[in-house]
Parts: C-alpha cells; structure tokens; sequence
C-alpha cells in the first residue's frame, strides 16, 4: 500500500530540518575552505599586494561564498515577471544587473537566487542580452518557486502594501522581492501573492524614519525598484542604521526625505 501523506504540521518541521540541515553542510564545507585559504596565503604572503585586484575579486567572491553559507537570502520572484511589457522587462534585467554589482562589492553581501526563472522567458534572455558575463553570477537561478526551496517559516515577502515593518535583518531569513519595475502599477500585487501563499510580508520603514517632503508636487511613493530596494537592505545590514539606510536607497524623487533634511 502506498504510505499515506504526512501531515502538515509534519510536513513544515520535516521541512525546516532538512534546511537546517542544508545550512549546517554549508557552514562546515566554508570552515574548511577558510582554512585551506588562510593556509595557502601564510605559504605566499605576498601574492596578494602584488595582485590587487586579483585579490580584491578573491575577497568578493569569499564573502559571497560566505554568504551561500550562512545567509541572509535575497530571492528576486520572477514568477510575476509575465505581467510586464518588454520594455519593463528590459528595466527590470537592468535592475538585476545593478542589485547584483552592489551586492558583490558589499562587505557583508546576501546570497542571492532567481526564482522561477524559466528557460527561454522574455525575463531569462533579456538577462543574458543586457548583462556581460550573466551566466557566470554567483548567484542561484531556478526554475523553481522559494516555496519549494525553503521553509514557509523563512520566507518574508518584501511589499510596501504590508501592515508589518521590517524590524531587523536575520541571518536565518530568506527575504523575496516582486520581479516588477518601479514604472509598473500593479497594486497589492505583490502583497496578495504573498497572503495567497501564507507567508510573512513586510514593508521598508519609509514612514517610520522619513517625512514627506514639501518640495514635491504632491507624489509620495514607498515604492521602490528592487536595486534601491537592496540598497537599503545592504546598507542596514551593514551599518544597523534605518536612517543611513533609508538615505542610501530612497531617492529624492520618492517624495521621503529624512527629518533633518526637511528643515
């Protein structure tokens, strides 16, 4: 007889053991490469000085390599990229470039991963035209859903149309951004998607930290392209600093400036 279906409950902790699991590998497997690096740089101490950037791109890839290992995550969710016109889709591989640059050159980077990122979609060979050197990101791309990937319990859905504010960064988190552009006006999009799939969600604490500015003519928008989006989340995690972070991706244009700026 064919077994019968776990649980759900069962389901969800057999679920979060095998990331826990998952994550525990990748910790041990960077402890050694530490170590194996740590030893072949005391063996020829002076590779790196006459190596700059050769070692400059060494330290980049290490941190994101560390990243891999003990996260944060930052899942881009394409599986709503087919709303978009071509030309949204063209700005949104542009913004995925950009996310991607600041990420490497970061000092404490996220792990990054594409979802449902499917062979032969508009989204899929856009990246590869706009981007040199695409296929060689480290990063993940999947044709799979973060659903399938990581614990229900793991997953905060960044939308600015959430009742909740983001508090803090934690390690053990996987957050998802929508794959739409700033120019595209699907409201609550991404947040029905989000209660559709009973995940968390949260907003950027744009109104918490920042006051509406007075020189704009009346447009006051906490809807940011997902590289601003990221810029802040870099610089918060860097700094632990909502105001420095804020600073870094909110643009002017938004109609948010921080409280000292508006005097």
């Amino acid at each position: 007889m064919p077994e019968a279906p776990l649980p759900p409950q069962r389901n969800v902790l057999r679920k979060r053991r095998r990331w826990e699991r998952v994550l525990a590998a990748r910790r041990r497997k960077r402890a050694q490469e530490r170590e194996r690096s740590r030893a072949r740089r005391a063996e020829n101490p002076g590779a790196a000085s006459r190596n700059g950037g050769r070692a400059l791109a060494s330290l980049a890839k290490e941190r994101l390599l560390e990243a891999r290992a003990s996260g944060p995550r930052l899942c881009i969710d394409l599986g709503v990229a087919a709303r978009m016109t071509e030309k949204e889709t063209s700005r949104l591989a542009s913004q995925i470039r950009r996310l991607y640059g600041a990420n490497r050159r970061a000092e404490k980077p996220f792990w990054l991963c594409l979802t449902e990122f499917t062979e032969g979609s508009l989204i899929y060979r856009e990246c590869l035209r706009m981007n040199d050197g695409f296929s060689s990101y480290l990063m993940d791309t999947t044709q799979e859903s973060y659903l399938d990937l990581f614990p229900l319990d793991a997953i905060v859905y960044l939308t600015p149309d959430s009742d909740n504010v983001l508090e803090d960064i934690e390690a053990d988190k996987v957050y998802v951004l929508g794959g739409l552009v700033d120019e595209s006006i699907h409201k609550k999009l991404t947040l029905q998607r989000a209660q559709e799939q009973a995940l968390q969600t949260a907003r950027l604490p744009i109104r918490e930290y920042m006051v509406k500015s007075s020189s704009t003519r009346n447009y006051h928008s906490e809807t940011l392209a997902i590289n601003q989006v990221f810029d802040v989340l870099s610089t918060y995690y860097e700094t632990r600093s909502w105001p420095a972070a804020l600073k870094a991706g909110v643009a002017a244009g938004k109609g948010y400036v921080l409280p000292d700026a508006a005097k």
